[in-house]
């Protein structure tokens, strides 16, 4: 008997510390874009991949300019 009330308490205790673990860790997020901003901030790049990166941008052609700066350069 004791060993049962023993277990139940540990697990009971156990459940508890699970669900107050997922209710500090739980975050709501109003959109897809702010998930991603906050995703980004948390997770750190490899330098590897940021060299990597850094040199796939630098071939890659330049954006059109702009309608309206085209015309009031």
């Amino acid at each position: 008997m004791k060993q049962q009330k023993k277990f139940e308490s540990q697990e009971q205790q156990r459940a508890s510390e699970t669900q107050s673990q997922q209710k500090t860790s739980s975050r709501e997020f109003a959109s897809v874009d702010e998930l991603l901003r906050y995703d980004a901030k948390q997770t750190s790049v490899p330098p590897a991949i940021a060299q990597r990166l850094g040199r796939s941008l630098q071939n890659q052609p330049r954006p059109a300019r702009s309608w309206w700066r085209r015309w009031f350069r």
